[in-house]
C-alpha cells in the first residue's frame, strides 16, 4: 500500500488488530455499503458474497468490529440494534417514528462532541450520541394524505 492509496477492507482488518477471514471482510464491506443494517439484513448480505455464515459468528463479527472502531452501533429506543460503517466523526441520527427509516445528521456547531454538558460529574466527555425523532418524508405524506 503506497501512502496516497485508500487501505483494502482486509488491510484495515489486520491494523486494528483483527484476523482476517472472508466472512468478515464480507460483512465489513456489506455494513459500509447499508444504510443502518440491522444484524438479520447484515447476515444476509454476508451470506450473499461468501456464502453460508451462522447469525452468532456475525454476532460475534460486529462486536470485533465495533470495539475495533471499524463500525459503530447505534440502538434508537424501542428498535433493535442498527450498524454503520460511518465512524470517527460523532455524527448523530435521526428516526421516523412511524416507519424507523434513520439517517446521519451532521453537527449542527461546534467541535466534537457537539454538546456541553451542564454538569459533567466530573466526567471526561469526549462524545455525545443525539438521536432526534420524527416522521420521514414518506410518512409525513402518507399522515397529510
Amino acid at each position: 500500500m503506497t501512502a496516497s492509496s485508500t487501505p483494502t477492507t482486509a488491510e484495515e482488518l489486520r491494523g486494528a488488530g483483527l484476523r482476517v477471514t472472508a466472512a468478515r471482510v464480507a460483512l465489513l464491506d456489506t455494513v459500509r455499503e447499508g444504510d443502518h443494517l440491522g444484524v438479520e439484513a447484515i447476515a444476509d448480505g454476508v451470506r450473499e458474497r461468501v456464502g453460508h455464515v451462522s447469525l452468532q459468528a456475525v454476532y460475534e463479527a460486529l462486536h470485533a468490529l465495533t470495539a475495533a472502531g471499524l463500525v459503530r452501533r447505534i440502538e434508537p429506543a424501542g428498535s433493535p440494534a442498527r450498524y454503520e460503517g460511518r465512524v470517527g466523526d460523532n455524527h448523530h441520527h435521526i428516526v421516523c417514528r412511524s416507519c424507523g427509516a434513520v439517517a446521519d445528521v451532521d453537527c449542527a456547531v461546534g467541535h466534537a462532541p457537539c454538546l456541553s454538558a451542564s454538569d459533567e460529574h466530573g466526567f471526561v466527555i469526549d462524545e455525545a450520541e443525539v438521536i432526534y425523532w420524527g416522521l420521514c418524508p414518506a410518512c409525513s405524506t402518507d399522515i397529510s394524505s
